[in-house]
């Protein structure tokens, strides 16, 4: 899973002489809240975000609507972006998961890609989520089940033989280390076709494991 596969590709660019209002407009009507601005050739030279586009109250308290309008309409793109040697870039062959801890560890919501200096994409934090539902088998009906194992070698797979020797699949899984509880992982696969009552049958005479849920989805 690379970012090139996940990205939004030829993103909406907006011009460092751009208003604000029509880049606020932009925004709006493409329905996202990053804004990659370049130079000709694609080549960025900043990031216009909604908080970036949010004028401080006491700027306009003095102003009378005109006035207001006239302010407005005079400030660009280039007043208020995020500079160049400040944005936070990633590139397209880059692993998902690293880009996924850029965004975590700099708290963003959003990671133009850039090949060379020139912008290929752009990734969100709404992509990322998007993929996440993806993995997890979120848009597909079966049956969501979290088994809690000890952090130790073959548990997981005295589960893919129990689930096999009743001639079963699984249609995807995933794990994470048990929350507040160290030394376990809470191991979650979904099963398409399965009758839940038989899952949790099979899964509950696993020694030295515990189910922890199991739903239809």
């Amino acid at each position: 899973m690379f970012v090139r596969d996940y990205m939004t590709r030829h993103p909406v660019l907006a011009e460092p002489s751009m208003s604000i209002v029509e880049a606020q407009g932009i925004m709006a009507e493409a329905k996202v809240r990053h804004l990659p601005v370049a130079e000709e050739g694609k080549r960025l030279v900043g990031l216009v975000t909604r908080e970036r586009l949010r004028i401080p109250p006491a700027d306009l308290g003095s102003l009378n609507v005109w006035e207001i309008s006239r302010f407005l309409s005079n400030m660009k793109v280039k007043d208020v972006m995020v500079k160049r040697k400040d944005v936070i870039t990633i590139g397209p062959d880059a692993p998902l998961e690293d880009a996924a801890q850029v965004m975590v560890t700099n708290k963003i919501g959003g990671l133009p890609v850039l090949e060379e200096g020139i912008i290929v994409g752009i990734l969100t934090d709404t992509d990322m989520l998007v993929q996440l539902v993806t993995l997890l088998g979120g848009r597909v009906p079966g049956v969501r089940v979290t088994i809690r194992v000890p952090d130790q070698v073959g548990e997981f797979a005295k589960i893919t033989r129990a689930i096999a020797s009743q001639g079963w699949g699984i249609y995807t899984s995933g794990s994470v280390p048990t929350p507040k509880r160290p030394g376990y992982w809470d191991i979650l696969i979904k099963m398409r076709d399965i009758p839940k009552d038989e899952l949790a049958d099979i899964l509950n005479q696993i020694e030295g494991q515990e189910l922890i849920d199991v739903r239809e989805v």
